[in-house]
């Protein structure tokens, strides 16, 4: 007997829903910062056993939509309840609830196999904890709840042996030397991003998209070039720095990530553009992937 499914991860921003998927999946596809709106695409981890198949999805946190950009990823997540076989929600310790009340509906009407993961146990009491596992069976009656912290692995083992019961008897959909369905060039850009996030304040980051437009692999070399977009030409002044100094550092950094992910010595090139309020814009959100 093979089982196969899809396992969609979804739960506020900053809960730790990346951190899990790279945690479950033993590769750093997601992301990670303290920010919120880190995660702004789907993006799957494919996991193979001898019989088994789990193709994770991690989707971007649950907001209340500012942007057309914000509706796209809304409705990633609306999506990942519609093709789950298991469904991961993933709420933090101090969280109180969400502030997308719609969502709880929709995933108790979905009545699908419900985990719901109370991550960062590691930051509370037991008395804490209690309170929080009774407060989310409230909410979720249908679901099952347990305690983990994702950063400190405890507890992820029985999420991925929980995961593997509920998982449907099925033929693997990838091959089984799949690790995801994103091409390399999606995960240098968002490493790019991942530094903007973390060298950038305040709106800059959440104004910038990064494209990739060429990636050559070369016998002991890779060359890519990636342009930055952002919405204002006083975001390109701030994020190129005085004499190309904040944007040398972002390039340093992200160059030494993609040379760890791709296995060979990168030569990153950058370039900073602006797209006036492409967040808001439907043309360029598909242009950019956000719109199908």
């Amino acid at each position: 007997m093979h089982k196969s499914g899809f396992v969609n991860i979804i739960g506020s921003p900053n809960v730790g829903k990346s951190t899990l998927m790279n945690k479950l999946v033993g590769e750093r596809l997601s992301i990670i910062t303290s920010k919120a709106q880190t995660t702004r695409h789907r993006i799957m981890g494919i996991v193979n056993g001898e019989d088994f198949q789990i193709v994770y999805s991690d989707t971007p946190g649950i907001v209340n939509p500012a942007y057309k950009l914000h509706e796209s990823m809304l409705n990633y997540v609306y999506n990942a309840l519609q093709d789950a076989d298991v469904l991961l929600v993933v709420v933090e310790i101090g969280e109180k609830g969400f502030k997308n009340p719609d969502l709880i509906k929709r995933i108790n009407e979905a009545s699908l196999p419900t985990l719901v993961l109370v991550n960062k146990i590691d930051l509370s009491s037991q008395e804490e904890l209690e309170e929080k596992v009774e407060f989310w069976n409230k909410e979720f009656p249908q679901a099952e709840i347990l305690p983990i912290s994702a950063l400190h692995n405890l507890n992820v083992d029985l999420v991925l042996k929980k995961i593997t019961e509920l998982l449907p008897e099925s033929p693997p959909y990838f091959p089984k030397d799949q690790l995801t369905d994103k091409p390399m060039r999606f995960f240098v850009s968002e490493i790019i991003r991942e530094k903007l996030l973390l060298h950038y304040k305040k709106e800059i980051p959440y104004a910038a998209e990064v494209v990739v437009e060429s990636y050559k692999e070369e016998k002991d070399i890779v060359r890519t070039r990636a342009e930055i977009y952002v919405e204002r030409d006083s975001q390109k002044g701030i994020l190129i720095g005085k004499g190309g100094k904040a944007l040398k550092q972002v390039g340093i950094d992200a160059r030494k990530d993609i040379e760890a992910f791709v296995g060979k010595q990168v030569f990153l090139d950058l370039y900073v553009k602006v797209d006036k309020n492409w967040r808001s814009n439907a043309n360029k959100l598909k242009r950019f992937g956000y719109i199908q």
